[in-house]
Formats: structure tokens, sequence, C-alpha cells
């Protein structure tokens, strides 16, 4: 029902505020400023969007929570489209969802209304910490081997491919 009232609301809302803006400086300014915001959204959302990868990145490098990096960039993901959008109401409603601060409260919120069962990252035991290399590789292997010494310009009669020639 949310999503019919917002499909509704927001062109009769945009009507509205093309008509007001474009009767009190008209046609040609009112679509310049449509095209400006555009582009200038196009150019912030960029910008915080490589932040956010960044952030995503470092949270995924340090194993710990992505949640909120994933939010932020969802948001400004969401911003991006309500910017290059026409209309005053939804130029609005991106600018501010490019605000950090109104992406923190945005956060909270949904935080708050939306309950996570269970979150893991790699397979990980209480007993060994988390290997890149995967969950079968030995951690304390060790190679016993014999070699022998060759002297100055001595090469081996079959070279293995282990040793510099």
């Amino acid at each position: 029902m949310w999503l019919f009232i917002a499909f509704l609301a927001v062109p009769l809302i945009e009507i509205g505020l093309f008509i007001q803006v474009g009767g009190l400086i008209g046609l040609w300014p009112t679509l310049l400023i449509v095209v400006l915001t555009a582009i200038a959204g196009t150019a912030l959302v960029r910008g915080q969007g490589m932040q956010a990868i960044a952030r995503l990145k470092r949270s995924m490098n340090e194993l710990s929570d992505p949640s909120r990096p994933l939010a932020d960039g969802a948001m400004i993901l969401f911003a991006g489209a309500l910017l290059l959008t026409p209309g005053f109401f939804t130029d609005a409603c991106g600018f501010a969802l490019l605000v950090p601060a109104v992406r923190s409260r945005v956060f909270k919120l949904l935080k708050d209304k939306v309950k996570v069962a269970s979150f893991e990252m790699g397979q990980q035991s209480p007993r060994r910490p988390y290997d890149p290399r995967g969950p079968q590789a030995p951690r304390d292997t060790v190679i016993d081997g014999e070699f022998q010494e060759l002297g100055e310009g001595r090469a081996p009669t079959h070279p293995s491919g282990w040793t510099r020639h």
C-alpha cells in the first residue's frame, strides 16, 4: 500500500513543483536547474560512492561488520537514482541522502526495524583463527628433504626446474 501511495504522490508533488517554480522563474531557468542538479548530483554520487566502496573493502579486510558501509553504499546508489530523476522533490531527497548525518539517521531507523538472524564471515572456528588458504590447509606443515650443494660452474645432470642455471 505504501509503495502505491509513493508512486501516486511523488509525480503529483513533482508536477506541482514544476508548475510553481516554472511560474516564478520561467521554463528555461527551470529546465536548466533540473539539468544542473543532475550533473552536480552525478559528480557527488561518484565521489561518495568511491569512498563507500573503500570503506566496504576496509571493513571486509578487517573482518568487521560490513552492514554500515553496505547501507551507505545502497543509500548513495538510491540518491544517485533520485538525482537523475527529473524533479525538485526527488532532487531534494537525493541531495539529503548524500549528507552523512542524514544517512546515519536513516541507517539507525532501518537498523531498529530490521532484525538479522545471523551473520558470519568466512569459516572460522573458536580454536583456529581465520586462514585465507581455506579450512583444509594445514597450519604447521614441515617438509623434510635432503640436498647437495654443487660447486661453482657445475650444473645438475638432470635439471628439475627447482634450481637456477
